[in-house]
């Protein structure tokens, strides 16, 4: 069974679920699940329906600066305790553990956010997989020699951030040099999977329960060609701008900072913590600039520009700020068209339209 009895009110449930998790209280999360697993509801369907759903919300009012960075670890920590304690009910237990074959499941390099690459390696487990979960951040050559050593039928990748589509490539084109196939999902890869289709991934699938219904439907053996045609397809990195704003990061943030003091000269008046928090946002600024000039998607960065002004609206800081920001690093890339190109697109986009709220709805509602 895959869809939740009639029976149940899985918003009211996800509620429940919400107020338990936001309290940090594991116990009382677990008591909203386990009588819905005695019931006879499905684990599956807690997993995605429930739990992983209470955990988007997380990040939702993060966003929104409802719920603070210590209460969004805590309520993370409680959910994957949570699906800890759900694997160990009786209504978890597989029958025939593994009789659909191997699959490896990963984050990719650098790739902290493991949740969601964890509630797809349980739900291949509650349908008969057996599955090498590998965790948060696994370096691609460590990720080579375990292909090697168990010979998965696939491997999946996820990636939560786009700054991490660059390594997301090369662990995709590793594996496939093996002959494994490799399914990726997760954010990084944008809404609708363009950069999973740009690199040449075997398949892309945008949740758990759609990634488990393609490995069940099989995924043809992939090949050395797959994996150099993959990186082929990468003609405008030719021109070097990918590699040299990588290279001058540090020193683009460097000159940005020096600038904008002399634009806004409040900032000098700035202490210490906020002058490394102000760096730290510039050096984001920086990656995910790189990661449109790897993927040659300005609209990457765009996204990334807006969904930051809504960020500091939230947290009451106005959004004109990035403008100085994007004027100064476009002026050091002048001569580079695709950045300049990526700076102005994303600049032109904060000036014609205000920034969204980072979320609307009641905090209530999940």
């Amino acid at each position: 069974m895959t869809a939740p009895p009639t029976t149940v009110d899985l918003p009211a449930v996800r509620r429940a679920m919400w107020r338990a998790v936001l309290d940090g209280d594991a116990h009382g999360a677990c008591d909203v699940v386990f009588p819905l697993l005695d019931g006879g509801l499905d684990a599956e369907v807690v997993l995605l329906d429930v739990i992983a759903k209470v955990q988007a919300k997380v990040g939702v009012e993060w966003a929104a600066n409802r719920v603070s960075v210590a209460q969004e670890h805590a309520a993370s920590a409680v959910n994957d305790r949570v699906i800890t304690a759900v694997l160990h009910h009786p209504a978890a237990r597989v029958e025939d553990p593994g009789r659909r074959g191997r699959v490896t499941v990963a984050c990719v390099d650098q790739e902290w956010h493991a949740l969601p690459a964890r509630l797809l390696a349980e739900v291949l487990h509650l349908r008969g997989w057996r599955v090498d979960f590998l965790g948060a951040q696994v370096p691609t050559p460590h990720l080579i020699r375990h292909v090697h050593r168990t010979g998965p039928l696939a491997v999946a990748l996820s990636s939560s951030i786009p700054t991490r589509l660059p390594v997301a490539h090369a662990a995709i084109s590793a594996c496939q040099a093996t002959g494994v196939p490799v399914l990726v999902g997760g954010a990084a890869f944008g809404p609708d999977g363009r950069y999973a289709r740009q690199f040449g991934a075997d398949a892309w699938a945008p949740d758990a329960r759609e990634a488990a219904g393609i490995l069940e439907r099989g995924l043809p053996p992939t090949g050395m060609e797959t994996a150099r045609q993959a990186i082929e397809d990468l003609p405008h990195l030719g021109d070097q701008e990918f590699t040299m704003v990588v290279g001058t990061a540090r020193q683009l943030v460097k000159q940005t900072m020096v600038d904008l003091e002399d634009r806004i000269p409040a900032l000098r008046a700035y202490t210490e913590e906020q002058r490394h928090h102000t760096a730290e946002d510039i050096a984001h600024l920086v990656d995910f600039l790189a990661a449109s000039l790897y993927t040659d998607d300005p609209e990457l960065f765009t996204r990334f520009i807006t969904w930051m002004a809504s960020i500091l609206t939230a947290r009451g800081v106005p959004a004109t700020v990035l403008r100085p920001t994007l004027d100064l690093l476009g002026g050091q890339l002048r001569d580079f068209p695709r950045a300049g190109h990526h700076v102005e697109r994303a600049r032109r986009a904060l000036t014609t339209a205000a920034p969204a709220p980072a979320t609307s709805g009641s905090q209530d509602a999940v």
